[in-house]
């Protein structure tokens, strides 16, 4: 057999808090490409950080035979959603800076797809994840769909040894999925990049992959054949327990809403410089409502989303009204945020402070991006009655910087319940879930929408994992071939 290009024997890791159950022996060999496979919060990611060699040893040793002169993070890459950290200074970065066209600009795709690697290789990957329409974008523009695209052509640009892909179809469209196959296809035809992809819902597993690292609770099990993995169907009862039985915290009877729609948007015009994002835009929510709201990325859901939310300065030259009052009749943004309960995987992307996870909750009550106030002791409750709702109470008191990207959405959207809201806006919410906390989250999105009033838009590019509570959809698709063409 051939040399191995990364050898791990009786690996512990150095930091207790993120050891293994056990010492890690691993062989990753040429021609092979691997899914590491598990629930949130099981291990994967660690497992990850410790191929790029950027955790260190108590114990053990991890060895690399590649070829090349380029230092090690060159030539094993990973590639994850918080990478965002890395593509500018995000200390002057805030959340709602994306919809602000006068802010000063943030570096833009070009500058950064363009800054190395070669130029052949590079218009080559442009072409093939059709991601021309990016180019002019600044990186903080992105969606996340957008972002998680960019993310992959630049680890690339620069040809490395082991591409490492963190859940790497989510946030991804239809066609963005099928351009991602063929891009991984390709590269393990030509040999020279190994994978290894990091997959919190095995039906993601790509037909590229030859072999299959189960993790669970902190412990890798045996490596296998993708065959043998598929057909292990106790394994993968072992991998994804059925969630636990649950109960919505007790919440006291709110009066009749004033309002009869919680929505109404004539003839919506959003355009930044030359990029025209949302055209001839109209959408009705009446109260109790639940929509899907669909289409593909860059379709301009993010922008549509932020003007419902209060977060987009546009609002005021377009018209539409929320919860029954024109906008741009004197009321605050907070006046508008607290009818709603939002959650966002980019939104978790501006919580840098090294908050508790419980904090985080909490922050819910506020609408800040942080916890800027102080929570009474029953609003600590109540948060804590929600975490325990998604599973992550036992996270109460972690840093919610330290804690899995899976676990990180949980908390997020225990987040976005914490106030028992009228409009539920849930983007994208099952973004890196593993089949468990899929249906953990669908439970509780049917259960809580079943109450009086409670109107919902949910967001995602799988129509097929829409709630059954939901009798509505909107489509971005058409609009946004009207607003590409003007």
């Amino acid at each position: 057999m051939s040399t191995p290009l990364i050898h791990i024997s009786n690996a512990i890791l150095r930091n207790p808090e993120l050891q293994l159950e056990a010492p890690l022996s691993f062989d990753l060999y040429p021609n092979q490409h691997w899914a590491v496979v598990g629930a949130n919060g099981a291990g994967k990611t660690t497992f990850a950080n410790m191929l790029t060699g950027k955790l260190p040893l108590a114990e053990g040793a991890i060895e690399y035979s590649i070829d090349g002169d380029a230092p090690l993070y060159e030539k094993v890459k990973i590639v994850s959603f918080r990478d965002i950290y890395s593509l500018a200074d995000s200390r002057h970065i805030y959340y709602q800076q994306r919809w602000h066209s006068t802010e000063e600009a943030t570096p833009k795709v070009r500058d950064l797809v363009e800054k190395s690697g070669s130029k052949e290789e590079v218009e080559k990957l442009i072409a093939l994840f059709d991601i021309h329409d990016l180019l002019n974008k600044s990186i903080i523009c992105l969606s996340s769909g957008e972002l998680r695209k960019y993310l992959i052509v630049n680890a690339l640009k620069s040809i490395p040894k082991v591409l490492i892909l963190d859940n790497p179809y989510v946030g991804l469209d239809e066609k963005s999925r099928e351009q991602l196959n063929e891009l991984l296809a390709q590269l393990a035809q030509k040999g020279d990049v190994q994978l290894m992809l990091i997959i919190s819902n095995p039906d993601e597993i790509p037909d590229v992959v030859t072999h299959v690292l189960p993790v669970t609770r902190m412990r890798c099990l045996p490596a296998m054949s993708r065959a043998d993995f598929f057909a292990d169907t106790e394994l993968h009862k072992t991998l994804f327990a059925r969630p636990q039985s649950y109960i919505l915290p007790p919440v006291q009877a709110a009066n009749e809403p004033a309002y009869s729609s919680v929505l109404d948007m004539y003839n919506i015009h959003i355009r930044y410089g030359e990029r025209t994002i949302l055209e001839n835009l109209d959408w009705h929510v009446k109260k109790g409502e639940k929509w899907a709201l669909l289409g593909p990325n860059g379709a301009g859901k993010s922008t549509l989303l932020s003007l419902i939310c209060g977060d987009n300065p546009q609002a005021y030259a377009n018209n539409f009204s929320l919860f029954g009052k024109k906008r741009g009749t004197g009321e605050s943004i907070w006046d508008i945020k607290k009818h709603i309960g939002y959650a966002s995987p980019e939104l978790l992307l501006y919580y840098r402070d090294n908050l508790a996870c419980i904090d985080v909750v909490c922050s819910g009550f506020f609408d800040h991006v942080g916890l800027h106030r102080k929570c009474t002791q029953q609003q600590r409750q109540i948060a804590w009655q929600w975490m325990v709702v998604f599973g992550v109470s036992h996270l109460r008191e972690n840093s919610f910087l330290k804690i899995s990207f899976g676990e990180q959405h949980l908390v997020m959207l225990a987040r976005a319940f914490v106030k028992n809201p009228e409009l539920l806006i849930l983007d994208e919410p099952m973004h890196g879930l593993d089949p468990s906390n899929r249906e953990r989250v669908t439970q509780i999105i049917e259960t809580f929408c079943a109450q009086k009033n409670k109107s919902l838009i949910y967001v995602t590019h799988y129509f097929s994992e829409v709630p059954k509570c939901i009798t509505k959809r909107k489509n971005l698709a058409f609009e946004y071939r009207l607003a590409s063409s003007s």
